[in-house]
């Protein structure tokens, strides 16, 4: 059956064209002023609108997300907000104001007590906790953005964009919403008559502002060496010797905490000191994480591709060029789908998590705190697509083989959970049954909201020691493996020994004497640097910490 002739193929560019009608006589051509910005949002956003709000690890573009959170419920209402970050106050209150009803997100961080009770009182209802790439994915299918709001360092008057080092979502964000008719609004720190380089053409941007401040950056990277503890040593030493250098892990993805930090700062010591250096480490998909200084200044890591910056490490990235990747202005390009996907091509992942349950399903998802995910799931899945082999793929591949009796000769990604038994409060990380089954029932989710999947998980690295769970055979062999290294906690305190006994013996547990890991040697003078003034001596001065890592 053929459409009827009265039929319309453009009614999005169409609707555009009224919208951006209404919102002329709110700007100067693209630029519009700031005490404008309410009279603009209030013309082109229409009721029942996806709207998407950019705000990620660091950059967040914090002036429009208040302005939308302040609009008038009567007029507007009903907005479906598509964002990869709940991170600021105004990021709820546009919910708890009536404006919008319907969210999507990916992760949701110090806001995730706040989002539990707006959605037990009503008032949002949530679509789907997403991964970073699944949402960026649905823009450019069913969550296409009819309005996006984005933030970038610089603008011209014919709204071009300069990102600066913090691009990180805004790619994705812009050309899903261009390319379908959609209005992009852009805060900007400063309006230039030449941008330094161009990261968002000028033809993609319907209107620039320059915001009353610079947009809200979050150091959600830097990680003080002060704090690191002799427990977070031994396990970081357990890793480099009993995975790290077995499996000679090249490219790889650190996840951000205390955990993954102890790693990075003893690798120009303890690593050094087994004779590592240039065969762990190279390649790394991770932020500029200021732990990192010391393993680069010493050679050990030689290429960093970053999701988004960090701030403070801005001229110590400027003058590495041959380690980070940066643009013809000399700052760093950071792009979060590309390092997502690079990280989802590496040879490991490795990061930390809140829960984990009897067959290694973990989830960062508990109740009364709804954290969502970010890149983990997509950094710690196996990569079934990969084709390309290296060593220690195809070392994981043989030995899961081994295990299951699979013929099909192939390859696997090790994908490590590095965890302490108790997190803080002395809340147990082992579980029977994960908070996401109850969560599921309460948010009306279909599935349990799980961050990363059991049978994905390689290994659990514990203060107790290393289990590799992709040499069991079967789930009960599974269930006593993450028993055996789930210390006193209650998980733990139910293992059968027997079994735990037989599985060290076929080396599938390892405690650390099993891998010639020295406990007495897991102090802080391990660490390459102990506090933040050591890590700006290991850079030359280069790295400039925010005032709140500083005490001097």
């Amino acid at each position: 059956m053929k459409m009827a002739p009265d039929f319309h193929w453009d009614t999005l560019a169409r609707n555009t064209a009224t919208r951006l009608k209404r919102g002329a006589s709110h700007a100067n051509g693209k630029v519009v002023a700031a005490e404008n910005i309410a009279a603009l949002l209030h013309a082109v956003i229409e009721s029942g609108d996806r709207v998407c709000v950019e705000g990620n690890n660091q950059k967040h573009a914090d002036f429009l997300a208040m302005a939308l959170s302040k609009m008038d419920a009567n007029l507007v209402h009903d907005l479906h907000i598509i964002q990869s970050n709940l991170a600021l106050a105004s990021h709820l209150d546009v919910f708890e104001r009536g404006v919008a009803s319907r969210l999507d997100f990916c992760y949701s961080g110090d806001q995730g007590v706040r989002l539990a009770r707006l959605i037990k009182a009503g008032k949002i209802n949530v679509g789907a906790i997403h991964t970073y790439l699944e949402l960026y994915g649905r823009y450019f299918m069913d969550l296409t953005p009819r309005v996006s709001l984005i933030a970038a360092q610089s603008a011209d008057a014919n709204g071009n964009l300069y990102t600066g080092p913090n691009t990180e979502d805004t790619p994705a964000v812009a050309e899903g919403t261009a390319f379908k008719n959609g209005i992009i609004i852009a805060q900007v720190n400063e309006i230039v008559d030449k941008v330094p380089r161009v990261d968002v053409p000028g033809d993609w941007v319907s209107y620039v502002v320059q915001a009353p401040k610079p947009h809200y950056i979050e150091p959600i990277f830097t990680r003080d060496p002060a704090q690191i503890t002799e427990t977070q040593i031994l396990m970081a030493m357990m890793v480099i010797k009993g995975l790290y250098a077995p499996y000679g892990v090249t490219r790889l993805n650190h996840g951000i905490g205390f955990d993954t930090a102890a790693i990075e700062l003893i690798l120009p010591t303890y690593a050094e000191s087994l004779g590592l250096r240039g065969k762990i480490c190279n390649y790394m998909t991770v932020n500029p994480c200021p732990t990192l200084i010391p393993a680069i200044e010493s050679g050990f890591v030689k290429g960093i591709h970053c999701a988004g910056s960090e701030l403070g490490m801005e001229e110590y990235v400027r003058a590495r060029p041959d380690v980070f990747f940066n643009g013809p202005d000399g700052s760093m390009r950071s792009n979060r789908v590309f390092c997502q996907i690079a990280g989802h091509y590496s040879d490991l992942f490795i990061g930390s998590t809140l829960q984990v349950d009897t067959q290694g399903n973990s989830s960062t998802a508990t109740l009364n705190r709804i954290t969502g995910f970010g890149g983990a799931p997509n950094f710690g899945s196996e990569s079934r697509a990969r084709r390309h082999v290296s060593y220690p793929w195809l070392k994981a591949g043989q030995e899961s083989a081994e295990a299951t009796g699979a013929t099909m000769p192939r390859g696997r990604k090790l994908v490590v959970q590095m965890v302490e038994s108790f997190r803080e409060k002395m809340s147990p990380t082992f579980t029977e049954k994960l908070d996401a089954w109850q969560l599921m029932e309460d948010l009306s989710l279909d599935l349990p909201p799980v961050m990363i999947y059991g049978d994905d998980v390689t290994q659990i690295v514990t203060e107790e020691g290393i289990a590799h769970l992709h040499k069991c055979s079967n789930p009960q062999e599974r269930e006593q493996a993450v028993r055996g290294v789930a210390g006193f906690t209650a998980v733990g305190m139910k293992r059968d020994q027997r079994a735990v006994d037989n599985l060290r013996d076929r080396g599938v547990i390892q405690r650390p004497e099993d891998i010639g890991v020295d406990v007495s040697l897991a102090t802080r003078d391990l660490l390459a640097a102990k506090s933040m003034k050591d890590l700006v001596r290991w850079s030359g001065n280069l790295y400039q910490p925010p005032n709140r890592f500083r005490n001097w």
